[in-house]
C-alpha cells in the first residue's frame, strides 16, 4: 500500500499551485471546477511518490491551528529533495524569496536531516533528504 495523495483546503488556489510547482518541481493537472458546488482543485504530481491535491471552496472556514501551539491531526508533510545540499539550497531559496523558515536545516535526534518551512498559507513542510 501507499498514500496516493494528501489534500489541503486553500484560500488562494493559484498561488498555492504556483508555490508547489515552482519550488518542488510539481506538475499540475488542468484545474477541475464543479460550478454547482463552488469547488475547484488541482492535483500536483511529483517525480515519485504521492500527489498533493489543492482544493478551494469559499465555504470552508479558516484552519484554527496556530504556529506556536500545535493541535491534534495532520500537522505537516515531508518532501524529499535527495541530498543534504539540496535541503540547504531549497531552504535558502525559500527564505530569500520571503517564505518563513521555522526550522533551520539540522539533523534530528532520529537521524533525519531536514528543515521546516511554511507554504503561503502556513502549512508546514519538512524538506528532507
Amino acid at each position: 500500500m501507499k498514500i496516493e495523495h494528501i489534500a489541503i483546503w486553500v484560500r488562494d488556489l493559484e498561488r498555492m499551485k504556483s508555490f508547489y510547482t515552482t519550488y518542488f518541481n510539481g506538475l499540475a493537472n488542468d484545474r477541475y471546477v464543479n460550478q454547482s458546488k463552488g469547488f475547484s482543485s488541482y492535483f500536483i504530481s511529483f517525480s515519485s511518490g504521492s500527489r498533493l491535491e489543492l482544493m478551494h471552496s469559499p465555504e470552508i472556514p479558516p484552519n484554527l491551528n496556530n504556529l506556536d501551539q500545535q493541535n491534534l491531526g495532520l500537522i505537516h508533510f515531508a518532501i524529499s529533495v535527495g541530498s543534504k545540499e539540496k535541503v540547504d539550497q531549497l531552504t535558502n531559496i525559500l527564505k530569500t524569496d520571503g517564505y518563513e523558515v521555522i526550522g533551520n536545516p539540522r539533523t534530528t535526534g532520529d537521524g533525519y536531516y531536514e528543515s521546516v518551512v511554511l507554504d503561503p498559507e502556513n502549512n508546514r513542510i519538512e524538506i528532507t533528504i
